[in-house]
This record gives C-alpha cells, sequence and structure tokens, in this order.
C-alpha cells in the first residue's frame, strides 16, 4: 500500500507539472503578469500590419500623402515603418511615401514626400534643363524612369508633365517654372486641376531604359 501511495503521488505531481506547462504555453490562459507575446505571435502580429497602423504616428506631409493614396489606390503592396509602395498603381510604374519630411520652396514653401516615376526614355543632354526646371525631378537613365517628389499627386503629375515638355523643346525652363507656379495657384486657390495637374499628357512607353556599353581596360568586348 505504501508503494501504492507514492506512485499515486508522483502520477499527480506530474499531471499538475503538465498542466501548468500547458497552461503557460496558451496565450489566453496566461496571467496577467506575463503580458508579453509570445515569438510566434509577434511575428504574425507584424505580418499583418496595415498601412493604416504604420502611418498613424507619421509626420504630417508624408501621412497626408500616405492617407490619400490609400483611398485612391488602396493597401499598398509593401508596408514597413519607415515607408509603403503601390506598384504599377494608376499611370505610375511605382508610388512610395517615406516617413520623411524634405524642405522645398518652389513654387511656394511645402515639404516633399511622396515619390512617383513612370518609364521614360532620359535624354542626357536636357538633364541640366530639367533639373534646372525643378530640382526635385529624379532621372534614371539606365532603368529608363523619370519622377517627381512632392507632398500632393496632382504636384507630381504637374511636375513630370512640364520635364516632358522640356525635353522635347515645347517649354524653356523659365516657362516651365511659370506654368509650374500657375497650376499650383489654380489648385491651391481655386481647387482646380487643369491639363497639367489631372495625369500625364503623354503616354509612357511600355519599356525604358539604358543599359550603356562595356568600357575601358576591363571591358568584355575588349573596347577601350
Amino acid at each position: 500500500m505504501k508503494k501504492l501511495s507514492q506512485v499515486m503521488c508522483i502520477a499527480a505531481v506530474g499531471l499538475v507539472s503538465v498542466g501548468l506547462a500547458a497552461q503557460g504555453s496558451d496565450p489566453q490562459q496566461r496571467t496577467p503578469q506575463d503580458k508579453k507575446p509570445m515569438q510566434g505571435e509577434m511575428q504574425h502580429a507584424k505580418g499583418t500590419m496595415k498601412a493604416e497602423q504604420v502611418i498613424a504616428t507619421w509626420k504630417p506631409a508624408p501621412k497626408m500623402a500616405a492617407e490619400a493614396m490609400i483611398k485612391k489606390y488602396g493597401e499598398p503592396a509593401e508596408v514597413t515603418h519607415m515607408r509603403i509602395i503601390w506598384h504599377d498603381n494608376g499611370p505610375w510604374k511605382y508610388t512610395e511615401v517615406v516617413n520623411k519630411e524634405i524642405e522645398h520652396n518652389f513654387p511656394i514653401p511645402h515639404k516633399d514626400a511622396m515619390h512617383q516615376a513612370v518609364n521614360y526614355n532620359v535624354d542626357p543632354s536636357k538633364a541640366d534643363e530639367i533639373l534646372q526646371f525643378d530640382g526635385s525631378i529624379i532621372l534614371n537613365r539606365t532603368a529608363g524612369m523619370i519622377g517627381a517628389i512632392c507632398d500632393k499627386e496632382p504636384a507630381n503629375f504637374l511636375a513630370v508633365n512640364l520635364a516632358h515638355e522640356v525635353t522635347t523643346g515645347k517649354k524653356s525652363v523659365d516657362e516651365a517654372r511659370k506654368q509650374y507656379a500657375m497650376s499650383i495657384e489654380t489648385l491651391m486657390k481655386e481647387k482646380k486641376m487643369d491639363k497639367y495637374t489631372s495625369g500625364l499628357i503623354f503616354d509612357p512607353p511600355a519599356k525604358a531604359g539604358f543599359a550603356d556599353e562595356p568600357f575601358g581596360p576591363m571591358s568584355t568586348t575588349g573596347k577601350k
């Protein structure tokens, strides 16, 4: 009987230990002192984080830009704590909003935060004029893209459209800057969009880019 009692006692202790272990591993049964999520739960929470959650604490300019893009294009394809990105949204190759404010005083003081780009065969001979027109234009000849960074999509349409007109010779740098200021004034004061701010005035090519050629003594073709 004594041995039987010892065996029963050991078994009971084992059952209690198993029960406590199971309780500790169940998130719903954890004690108030143990509120930290388990590793798997933390990864799951990060994986399902929505853009609205991320931008809630962002700086004003990128937050406003992000909210407008989410309303127009839906949830972004990529979400991190610092940036959200859409691919092939509307006419754009991509739209990227970053939680960073870049001071820009042309044509009026504002903060750049949203980068949008389209396919474009960049003419290097026009690069200086394009950047004289607007320093927030982004040119990538190799990848074949032209883009703009501003705080609102209509302003990015405006910048890219006028950069195109500078490239094609339709407008000089001064003419493009004057048109930019006029279009922004109409947008801000009259709440109206013109042809430059309502969308692209040209059709981006399906493919663009310039891979260049091998050069120098390390060239695979032997050219120098």
